[in-house]
Parts: structure tokens; sequence; C-alpha cells
């Protein structure tokens, strides 16, 4: 009987591929520097936790945020000051959209040992694709599962079970690796994937993640199956 192999590596995406949450608080800051230069009276430090409270009820893909955050401070959606935030916005996201290091160097070797690798996202499609293209990583993967594939956000089943679909593979010979235990731990565990956890990119400050492997770099993932595997 041959011995169980890992064949495939599925990933998390922001805060375990990218910094998202770095890339968020550049962002939100610059906005709020563009709309105090367009002349709206706020104070930075304030505004800052207010928007992030907005981004925590609404979603952190919510495209109305400033919408919200103007209305607030002067009864009405003034787009002088919205261009100006957005367009800050834009810029300061672009320039600190990041990946983690050793993210290419880890995703090509797994790649050049023809492990399989996929992504499983909780954000839209659109902007898990704009940020995989943005940093360049498209062509690591075999295949991607954003929530607007199947509409369940994890700790589902569903859209673990629909990236082993797509990468034909079974969930014991498969690692998923996420920084979110409750989710991406939980979710992998449920159909018999083996876990890892990306506490490089943990912002809860998680203690005990349950996962199989607690990783403080992702290229530690590549000394794990080749342990693994041999």
């Amino acid at each position: 009987m041959s011995k169980l192999k890992i064949k495939g590596v599925v990933f998390d995406l922001d805060n375990t591929l990218l910094d998202f949450m770095r890339m968020k608080e550049f962002a939100v800051k610059a906005a709020i520097k563009g709309m105090i230069e367009a002349g709206l009276m706020v104070d930075e430090v304030m505004s800052f936790r207010e928007i992030i409270a907005i981004y925590e009820q609404y979603g952190w893909e919510n495209q109305k945020v400033f919408d919200v955050f103007i209305k607030k401070q002067i009864g009405k959606v003034d787009n002088k000051f919205l261009a100006a935030g957005i367009v800050a916005y834009r810029r300061a996201r672009e320039a600190n959209l990041m990946a983690y290091p050793n993210v290419y160097k880890t995703l090509m070797q797994l790649t050049k040992s023809g492990i399989k690798l996929g992504v499983v996202s909780d954000a839209p499609s659109r902007e898990a694709w704009m940020r995989i293209y943005y940093l360049n990583l498209h062509h690591f993967f075999d295949a991607v599962i954003t929530f607007d594939d199947t509409n369940e956000r994890k700790p589902s089943e569903k859209p673990f079970k629909e990236i082993l679909k797509l990468l034909n593979l079974l969930p014991k010979e498969t690692i998923m690796i996420g920084d979110w235990p409750e989710r991406d731990v939980v979710g992998a565990k449920k159909i018999g994937m083996k876990t890892a956890f990306a506490r490089y990119g943990d912002t809860f400050g998680t203690i005990n993640s349950g996962a199989d492997w607690d990783l403080n770099d992702i290229y530690q993932l590549i000394l794990i199956i080749e342990e693994f595997n041999e």
C-alpha cells in the first residue's frame, strides 16, 4: 500500500498570501488626508477609528464606506470630498498591496514540485481576482474559489469541497492554509483536509489555532510537505 502524500495546497487570500490589513490601514489613512486637503473638517485619528468601525459593520469590501462616513460628518454626501477620498485611497492601496515575504519563492517551489495550488477566499470574485492579478500570482493557481462562486462563506464545507473538485484531489492529500482558525481551519477539518495556520498574518492574537501546523513564515510549507512526502 503506497504511503499517503500531500498533492495540493489551498490558500486563503487576505492575510495569508497578502497583507490585507496593512494595505487597508495605509489606504484609509491616505483617504482621510485626501478628504481633509479637499476641505473636510475632521480629526484624522477619530476619522480612522470611525471608518474602520464602518467597515466592520458593512463589510471590508463595501464600496460605500466613504459615502456613509461623509454623510455622518456633514449630513450629506459631497462628491468633492468623496472623489478626493477615493482617489487617495486607490493610490495608497496600489502602493501598499504586497505579498508576504517568501510567498513567490514558496509558490514557485511548490509548482516545480508538481503540487497543485488553489485559493479559497471569502472576498467577492472581482476583488479577489484583482488582488491576485495585481500581485502577479495568477499563473500559480490551478483553481480559485471566491464567495461569489458558492454564495457561502467559510467555515461552510461548500467552498472547500468545490476547490477540491476543481483540483481533482482528496481532502486527506491537501493542506489548507489560512489566518482565521474559526473559518479556515474549522471548515477544512470538517471535510478531512490537513490544516496550517498562517500565524504571520494573524490579526486576532490567536493562541491555539487547532491546526496541524502553525507557520511563522509561509516557506515552512515546503519543509512540512517534503518531510510528509519523504
